[in-house]
């Protein structure tokens, strides 16, 4: 049974058919702008057509970043897109007859994770996604966590500093300003205006004119120590926000993704070492494994895909 998953971002849209073990047939990829609606709306049906031509679809799993309700249907909010209770479900159907179902992108990313990486031997998983922000989702019991409204699992928006930096959610002191890629990039800078040990860090940005996360990468690569440093501060704070999720939840396993996810060891290490240091009762109970995605850039499609093979079997 295939179904198709389509990963709607800030500058382009991705679709593929997905087969019943999570791998792509055919795949799609076209520009989009985020600032209107029905372009976005037109180009997802043409895509979800030309993928459906010689097909047998069940359904369509749509992935996109925002709040989206328990339904699976409408988008109360999208950071990234210009949708203020967008009833998305609705106007896809009205001119596609397939099932269809919304999910946050977070959401979609993490069940393929759990589903086909590195997640398919627990029941119990949660996923950090360490980009421009930070993102995640929670599988508990083999379900997907959504919450009461749809709109749970935003782990970003974790506070781990009581009146600590601003978000761009309104909060101040969320994990996203201390352990996503924009922090390193902060963390990097600071470094590097200090001297000492981010030496090469500011004759880099001296050279380019501005760090960025592929300068920090390659100087994590060689053993730069202030790259080094920038990379551990981050993996502390990230290792700190998920004793407090342990405590909740209680997985048996947490997942990095994104691109600062690419550091493995180097970010892991220090993620581990916070976590095991402020992890309460430590030594009582048992403790969950760390480990790097094994699922990259098709994660969006390949969870879309699943999710809604899944509904259409309820129907």
């Amino acid at each position: 049974m295939r179904a198709i998953g389509i990963d709607i971002g800030g500058t382009k849209i991705a679709g593929a058919v997905v087969d019943e073990l999570g791998a792509i047939v055919t795949h799609d990829r076209r520009p989009t702008s985020a600032a209107d609606p029905q372009v976005i709306e037109d180009t997802v049906v043409e895509m979800v057509t030309r993928l459906s031509e010689g097909e047998d679809i069940a359904a369509v799993g749509v992935a996109a970043a925002g709040f989206i309700d328990s339904s699976q249907s409408t988008v109360y909010y999208a950071p990234n897109i210009n949708w203020r209770n967008e009833p998305f479900r609705e106007k896809l159907e009205r001119r596609l007859d397939l099932p269809i179902i919304i999910e946050n992108d977070a959401n979609a990313a993490g069940w393929a994770e759990f589903r086909f990486g590195a997640g398919r031997l627990v029941s119990d998983m949660v996923i950090l996604t360490i980009g421009t922000g930070v993102g995640g989702a929670i599988v508990s019991g083999d379900r997907l966590f959504r919450g009461g409204f749809g709109a749970g699992a935003e782990l970003g928006h974790l506070r781990v500093v009581p009146n600590g930096l601003p978000c761009g959610c309104g909060a101040h002191g969320c994990i996203e300003q201390y352990g996503s890629g924009r922090a390193l990039l902060r963390m990097a800078n600071e470094l590097a205006d200090a001297g000492g040990i981010g030496q090469v860090l500011a004759s880099v940005r001296t050279r380019d004119g501005v760090l960025t996360g592929q300068h920090i990468s390659e100087l994590v690569g060689i053993g730069d120590p202030g790259a080094l440093s920038a990379v551990r501060t981050l993996g502390t704070w990230l290792g700190q926000a998920c004793a407090s999720l342990a405590a909740v939840l209680d997985p048996q396993l947490f997942v990095i993704g994104g691109g600062v996810a690419q550091s493995g060891a180097v970010l892991l290490d220090p993620i581990r070492a916070a976590f095991l240091e402020t992890l309460p009762a430590r030594g009582y109970h048992p403790e969950p494994e760390f480990t790097i995605a094994e699922l990259v850039n098709d994660a969006g499609v390949v969870g879309a895909a699943d999710l809604a093979r899944r509904y259409a079997e309820t129907l």
